[in-house]
């Protein structure tokens, strides 16, 4: 833990008067963060020399705590989202370091996603060798993150839980420092997957339902059965205490299934409905209009606004209004085959961490002006960048080395 952290690992709600609370969650040179609580109200407050260099990013949070219901409060501590950590915490005074040095210019990886497995729908059978990052790798990986100030490490992609070592990758990551989100198909979900997940220190589970038909949802994910096992691991996490998103992509063609799929949400009981607009793999198919964003910004805002019900998340609002595109900027991702990607979706390669550091390989992504550019739009919704995507030669392997379609 660095000194800019030292203050906040032992802070807690509960060791404050109940009428009103003042913590301190960040102290160091030329600045200091506040909490303050008054019954249900959290507002963060800076002052210091470095006081407008994090006040864009306090001012938003205060915001979202304000005007949003938040995905889970506990004695000592309050979640406003699966995508963020737990205020007051370590993790969280993390971020607004994070923040920090992005206001003045250095833009750090907060959210390293990882693939873990190529399988979604089976385990490799006994014996079988792959490509696949081997777990010192990821270890690897994990370390470099954390040292560089990430503090969300998301494993994700295909169904991570069916690698054996995810129990201990997830133990590995210093709950100090960052929180960690894992996504599943539910495959081969079990009582005893969702307690060595709470064992392990999860932060939540990520299960994506795309329609409230089975049948539906079966042909997206190409399985049998795939929606009564995506049910029952939301059901068995919950159990077992773990916080529980439900996931969806929404595209022009499900937009009407988004309100059906909240209404799944809150049956199920799940801390929060997370909505992801669907990407585009090339300029030529179709995509989220500003119209669909209105309707998804409308139901976001008319959801969070009311007590009942899980909380909603959309990137749509996350990364359009309140923080901008994020890969490349703020996330960065590494394929199973261990290629550096800005974010999941883009079909570019920056390098191979088996060969380079992450941080020589975010540097790599951040060295393209494209990346230097503030965006609302998502790269693959953005016309600048899908003129890169279509400069892929037809039939090449992905992802592709970004400067071989990039003209300087």
């Amino acid at each position: 833990m660095t000194s800019e952290e030292k203050n906040a690992s032992e802070v807690s709600l509960k060791d404050i008067s109940a009428k009103e609370r003042n913590i301190e969650i960040l102290s160091m040179p030329g600045l200091s963060v506040k909490l303050r609580q008054a019954g249900e109200s959290l507002e963060l407050s800076a002052s210091g020399t470095l006081k407008a260099a994090c006040s864009p990013i306090l001012k938003k949070i205060n915001s979202r705590l304000k005007e949003e219901k938040l995905a889970l409060i506990e004695e000592d501590k309050v979640i406003p989202s699966a995508w963020l950590p737990p205020i007051p915490g370590p993790v969280f005074t993390r971020l607004i370091f994070a923040e920090i040095q992005i206001a003045l210019g250095r833009y750090i990886p907060e959210t390293v996603s990882i693939e873990l497995t190529r399988q979604n729908s089976s385990r490799y059978p006994p014996g079988t060798v792959t490509d696949e990052l081997d777990a010192n790798t990821v270890k690897r990986i994990i370390d470099e993150a954390l040292d560089y100030g990430t503090f969300i490490i998301t494993f994700t992609e295909n169904d991570p839980l069916l690698r054996g070592e995810i129990f201990e990758l997830i133990r590995y990551v210093d709950k100090k420092r960052a929180i960690v989100n894992c996504s599943t198909w539910g495959t081969d979900f079990t009582k005893e997957t969702a307690f060595r997940l709470k064992e392990a220190g999860l932060h939540s589970l990520m299960v994506g339902i795309y329609s409230t038909d089975p049948e539906k949802h079966d042909a997206v994910r190409k399985s049998k059965g795939a929606y009564y096992r995506a049910v029952s691991a939301i059901k068995l996490a919950l159990e077992a205490g773990i916080m529980v998103v439900m996931t969806t992509h929404v595209s022009p063609s499900n937009l009407e299934e988004l309100s059906a799929l909240y209404s799944l949400a809150s049956q199920l009981g799940v801390h929060e409905f997370s909505v992801w607009e669907a990407m585009p793999k090339s300029g030529k198919e179709p995509v989220i209009t500003d119209k669909d964003r209105k309707t998804i910004l409308d139901m976001y805002q008319r959801i969070n606004a009311s007590s009942n019900g899980p909380r909603m998340f959309a990137n749509t609002y996350f990364e359009g209004q309140m923080l901008g595109a994020m890969e490349g900027r703020r996330w960065m991702h590494i394929t199973a085959d261990g290629d550096v990607k800005p974010g999941p979706y883009p079909p570019f390669s920056f390098g191979n961490i088996k060969e380079e550091s992450l941080k020589d390989a975010w540097q790599k992504i951040r060295s393209y002006p494209y990346f230097q550019k503030q965006k609302i739009l998502s790269p693959m919704h953005d016309p600048e960048f899908l003129e890169f995507v279509d400069r892929i030669p037809e039939g090449a392997k992905l992802p592709y080395p970004f400067e071989k379609v990039y003209i300087r």
